[in-house]
């Protein structure tokens, strides 16, 4: 690598080696580390990053009745604050990821950090609906950088064949807080739903301290729109976003209404016991990052994620013969969970292996595919109940994970009709 140097009254000098081993540029597809754990790190941060938005997205939900109470409007109204955050958030993160691309992922993640931190205190503050509807929007737009740039990030400073992995631990920070974050912010919710947003609020400001502490300077490569935008035009990544689509409204069809699908296995057992089956799906998701993590480091990712919709697509055509036993149900959210999970980090090692140099817009795109995807599997399953038992729901949900499923093997079979099945595009 040729060394780094810099200007001064005294001429060209070179750049001290301890301000060498700060910086990593992201202009290749294999990115460099100093040491060869280095990138170790900077993942913790980054996980309780994401960690800290999706609890902010998930835990509202279950916070509407007291925040209708106290602000004055309807439950329904009350529910436009998590549409307002998931539309603006599918809408915001391609192109705060594209606007932001100049910056060092350090300081746009700082930056992002902040507006996260503030909108929140502004919507715990909020003494009217209308400035809690506003605070919303604010903060979807720095929890719309965070993922995106996280992600990035860590790819940007691991070493390829540890890819998969690293994005395992960034994502699996998301994954998390549907387990452990919902459920707390709940518990802390039933005091006062504004302490939940206050605490989210605390998660962001650790999240920023340790990545301004541990997360090196990380520069990506200077390129006009047009390149990254370039990946736009390939059918690969359009079909791969797609397919995110897909497989997540499959997915949401079912978890959006799960309470209700599992009520005859919950009604008349403990009280947690609909919050037991919830925290065996996150349980399940978490497991299924790591388990797609190590496989896409491993096996070529095309076939770990037609793997991943299979299985999602089977446990969802299942789940009306699992959810009247609370034992069952919570096993069976298990593994159903473990093919979410897969699915996140297969998807997102996909994109990022196809055009390194696009990742943060195509993170990006690939957050709103997720999201949208969300949004579309909640209305389709409420549509879906005015013609069947909403224990049936999981029916439905399978012909959504079947689509995605049959779009990713079908590419796969294009791929293996016009190249060698050992070609680095199948390995995609």
């Amino acid at each position: 690598m040729r060394p780094l140097h810099r200007r001064s009254g005294r001429g060209v000098q070179p750049v001290p080696r301890d301000r060498r081993q700060r910086l990593i540029r992201a202009d290749t597809d294999e990115p460099r580390t100093p040491r060869s754990n280095d990138f170790v790190r900077p993942l913790f941060p980054l996980a309780l990053a994401t960690f800290a938005v999706g609890t902010d997205a998930f835990v509202i939900a279950g916070l509407l009745p007291a925040i209708a109470t106290d602000l004055g409007v309807s439950i329904p109204a009350a529910g436009q604050l998590v549409t307002v955050f998931a539309l603006t958030l599918a809408i915001a993160a391609p192109v705060l990821s594209w606007l932001l691309s100049p910056l060092d992922r350090r300081k746009a993640l700082q930056l992002a950090l902040v507006v996260f931190v503030v909108g929140n205190i502004v919507t715990a503050l909020s003494p009217t609906y209308l400035l809690a509807l506003l605070a919303r929007i604010l903060t979807a737009l720095g929890a719309a950088t965070i993922t995106a740039t996280a992600s990035s990030a860590a790819v940007a400073i691991t070493p390829a064949e540890r890819r998969g992995r690293a994005m395992a631990v960034v994502i699996g920070g998301l994954t998390l807080s549907t387990a452990l974050g919902m459920p707390l912010g709940n518990l802390i919710g039933s005091v006062d739903w504004r302490l939940t947003l206050w605490a989210v609020a605390a998660l962001g400001v650790v999240a920023a301290v340790g990545i301004s502490a541990s997360l090196p300077k990380v520069m990506l490569p200077t390129t006009s729109l047009a390149a990254r935008l370039a990946p736009l035009r390939q059918p690969k990544v359009l079909t791969i976003l797609m397919a995110t689509l897909l497989v997540m409204a499959g997915h949401y069809t079912v978890y959006t209404y799960i309470g209700a699908m599992t009520a005859d296995a919950t009604t008349g057992s403990f009280p947690q016991a609909l919050t037991m089956i919830l925290f065996a799906w996150g349980v399940g998701v978490f497991a299924g990052n790591f388990f797609a993590g190590y496989l896409v480091d491993k096996r070529p990712a095309l076939g770990v994620a037609v793997t991943a919709f299979a299985g999602g697509t089977v446990l969802l055509a299942i789940s009306p013969l699992t959810v009247s036993h609370l034992v069952i149900a919570a096993v069976w959210a298990t593994i159903w969970g473990a093919t979410d999970g897969m699915a996140s980090v297969v998807q997102q090692h996909r994109l990022v292996t196809f055009a390194p140099a696009s990742a943060p817009v195509l993170f990006g795109l690939n957050s709103s595919a997720i999201y949208v995807g969300v949004a579309v599997g909640g209305v389709f399953g409420g549509l879906a109940q005015d013609w069947l038992s909403v224990t049936l729901l999981g029916v439905p949900a399978a012909v959504l994970a079947l689509l995605a499923t049959t779009v990713t093997f079908a590419e796969g079979r294009a791929i293996r009709a016009t190249t060698s099945p050992r070609a680095p595009e199948y390995a995609q």
